[in-house]
């Protein structure tokens, strides 16, 4: 970790944002900035927390005092210069490029009203920025945090939405490709998608996600993770092992393919490549005849289960009526972009692996697909023989909501960024 902190060290700890010399109105970075913009200067201080509230902010914090835990991290604070001390938060499109030795966390509102020390007298929401504003933190103004907390703040409407930066994006081309790969997360997760300045859930956050999710302890296996994801070595080779009987099939007679053919394909496909490999200790292969057996079998079932699935997909429109799944490649690459943002947000991945990792997952994405939609429909099937198990449940239905409004919203990088930049 230390080796990506070293590369990546720079001034911009805190926002420094000018208003427009020239008078006009600022263009602020998102939604959430644009109101609190309006709201600043209206001096409505009032609706201003209730934003913030809904939303959450981060508190800037020395990397080496960074913690889940709220109440374990002291407030960075600074004298105003009439006795009274001020610490300050900011809201999450306002955020700079990540620093190695200052990261940011995320609070609610709610839970600065608890923590909040007795000794630190105001509080500034974007400090130096066209929406900044203070507050005096007295006991009666806390409890008014608490309350909106409570009336507001709800995790679950953070996620399931399309969050498109104004300002600070990559220009058109590999780089914002290779973001818009990773649409289907930022979307289930309420991320901005074309942000490469990576703040995420917090600091704390990111690494607790890399290490609960994916194992992903230091940055060696950050490396590794990343490198298998752009690989497509995550998901079991198995399952494009299938389709890829099809698709050779379908090269040399055309579709519809018979599923007794395609079944037969697999299998035989399977222990030709096994016999000429030699050997039962060949990577990949049971070590048995049994086992083979019982292998085959699985792969055999697999073919109905994306048989399955595909029917259901053009039903929901997900697939043309005579479309088909080619490749599961976009469950990896998909998830190969986001991990190069996480890796960042942890401070495991350098500003230079960043960017690589993710227009790595761009090429990848337009050397297996022709098209965001069919991007997405491979996504998808990974994501559900991964965890849906023909039950299409959340692990469907979310990710069919998230590719209606992708392919629909104006706003969706999908509908932003041509496929084949």
């Amino acid at each position: 970790m230390q080796a990506a902190a070293e590369d990546d060290d720079h001034d911009e700890i805190f926002p420094d944002i000018p208003d427009p010399e020239d008078g006009s109105a600022w263009q602020a970075p998102a939604d959430l900035e644009e109101h609190l913009y309006e709201l600043a200067r209206a001096d409505d201080a009032h609706t201003y927390l209730r934003a913030i509230a809904v939303e959450g902010v981060y508190q800037p914090v020395s990397r080496a005092d960074a913690t889940l835990d709220p109440q374990k991290r002291p407030l960075l604070t600074v004298d105003a210069g009439d006795g009274r001390k001020v610490a300050q938060v900011y809201t999450a499109g306002l955020l700079p490029r990540p620093h190695p030795h200052v990261v940011y966390e995320f609070v609610t509102l709610g839970t600065l009203a608890q923590i909040w020390p007795d000794d630190v007298d105001v509080l500034v929401v974007n400090c130096r920025t066209p929406c900044e504003q203070y507050f005096l933190t007295t006991e009666d103004e806390r409890e008014v945090w608490a309350d909106l907390h409570r009336d507001h703040f709800r995790p679950s409407r953070l996620g399931d939405r399309i969050d498109t930066r104004r300002t600070g994006a990559p220009a058109p081309g590999p780089l914002l490709h290779g973001l818009a790969c990773g649409a289907h997360l930022c979307f289930a997760n309420g991320d901005a998608w074309n942000t490469l300045d990576w703040h995420g859930t917090g600091y704390s956050g990111e690494v607790e996600r890399l290490q609960e999710s994916w194992g992903v302890r230091t940055r060696d296996d950050w490396l590794g993770m990343q490198e298998r994801l752009l690989s497509r070595e995550v998901s079991p080779w198995y399952w494009d092992f299938v389709l890829d009987a099809r698709n050779s099939l379908a090269r040399e007679q055309g579709t519809p393919v018979d599923a007794g053919l395609w079944r037969r394909c697999v299998e035989v496909t399977l222990r030709n490549q096994l016999r000429k490999s030699g050997g039962p200790d060949t990577p990949h292969r049971p070590g048995d005849d049994a086992e083979l057996d019982a292998f085959v079998g699985v792969l055999r079932d697999l073919v109905g289960k994306v048989l399955r699935y595909e029917a259901r997909f053009r039903a929901d429109g997900l697939l043309a009526p005579d479309g088909l799944v080619r490749t599961v490649a976009a469950w990896d690459i998909g998830r190969a972009s986001k991990m190069a943002r996480w890796g960042r947000g942890s401070r495991h991945a350098t500003q230079a692996e960043l960017h690589r990792a993710v227009e790595r997952a761009g090429d990848a994405a337009r050397s297996a697909y022709s098209s965001w939609e069919e991007f997405s429909a491979g996504y998808i099937l990974g994501r559900c023989l991964h965890f849906d198990e023909e039950e299409f449940g959340e692990w469907y239905t979310d990710v069919l909501y998230a590719h209606r409004a992708l392919t629909t919203d104006p706003d969706s990088p999908w509908l932003t960024v041509p496929f084949h930049c």
